[in-house]
């Protein structure tokens, strides 16, 4: 299925697409961050949410967990990147250009979360570790459980006047994330390999569906609080991402790591899951509009640069990397 891996390649065009096309007919995507699955009380958002999880699940092995064991420096190192330089970015970025509270919130929110699974796509597009980012994705996903929560709480408390129920983001995080994760890793034990291979090459379609309805419909919803705060926010969100970019390269470099590891690491810390960010905004801080739109827009940036960065890596071919990745020839 060529043309599947083609189209998820081009994951950034369509978030750019999409975002563009919310701008102009909102009521094409707003029903999703507003409806329910129809006959249920089940929101569309952390719905959505959900079977992009039982994808990466779907996608994950227990041999990618022994894999993971193997590598412990490698993933240790971009996981901490993942939940240390971030989250502080995220508050740093949001205290230098005193947004209002609720940006300011969403910007440590989306700041916490784990890699994205589109992090994944770059990576093998970048000529870099594609082992080591499904780990780093894996790992950071099931820390993220209760690390997003309390560092959002944390920093959060050092920023604005707005409560954060970690607590509460912990038990939804288990039912959005870790639930749907673990209920994929046993349905992929049991696939037949033809069927795991499509799988495989679907999960990501899926995925960037379900982001682009979320950053489409947030982005509709909420077009005239964007235009209110355009300059800052879209140069702050901008910052924050090209920050994570290029410091993830700085202390993969700092702590030894080969050059394709150094790429995996940065690529994993500069994108950040913003479907999740958007779906707890939605979920726990509604009174704060703001959360989520930030939360949007950090999806569109971080597509684009990662896809720009990729695109520089891929025609500099890097040279044996420190760590093993049995993958290696997948991404000449």
């Amino acid at each position: 299925m060529r043309w599947a891996r083609t189209v998820a390649r081009l994951f950034w065009l369509w978030t750019l697409l999409g975002t563009l096309w919310a701008w102009v007919y909102p009521s094409h995507f707003v029903w999703f961050v507003t409806e329910t699955l129809p006959g249920t009380n089940l929101k569309l958002v952390p719905l959505g949410l959900g079977v992009i999880m039982l994808g990466m699940g779907l996608t994950l092995s227990f041999e990618d967990v022994k894999r993971a064991l193997a590598l412990p420096r490698a993933v240790a190192t971009g996981v901490a990147a993942q939940f240390v330089i971030m989250p502080f970015l995220g508050w740093g970025v949001a205290t230098l250009f005193g947004l209002e509270d609720g940006l300011k919130l969403g910007l440590i929110l989306v700041s916490c979360c784990p890699g994205g699974t589109a992090s994944n796509v770059v990576v093998y597009l970048a000529r870099a570790n594609v082992a080591l980012s499904v780990l780093m994705t894996m790992c950071s996903t099931l820390l993220a459980i209760l690390l997003t929560p309390y560092l959002t709480k944390g920093y959060a408390a050092l920023a604005v006047p707005i409560p954060v129920d970690a607590w509460g983001m912990v038990i939804d995080m288990l039912t959005i994330v870790l639930l749907p994760v673990v209920v994929g890793i046993l349905l992929n034990r049991f696939l037949a390999p033809r069927v795991r291979d499509v799988v495989g090459e679907v999960s990501p379609l899926v995925s960037i569906a379900v982001i682009v309805l979320i950053v489409g419909g947030i982005v509709g919803a909420k077009r005239e609080l964007i235009l209110e705060n355009l300059n800052s926010l879209l140069v702050a969100v901008f910052i924050l991402h090209l920050a994570g970019f290029l410091l993830g390269y700085l202390w993969s470099r700092l702590l030894g790591l080969g050059e394709r590891e150094r790429r995996a690491v940065s690529i994993e810390v500069g994108m950040q899951n913003s479907g999740l960010g958007a779906t707890l905004a939605k979920m726990h801080f509604a009174a704060q509009p703001g959360a989520a739109m930030v939360c949007a827009i950090s999806a569109l940036y971080h597509c684009l640069i990662g896809s720009v960065l990729a695109s520089i890596w891929r025609a500099r071919p890097p040279g044996k990397g420190a760590v093993p990745d049995s993958d290696q020839s997948e991404n000449s």
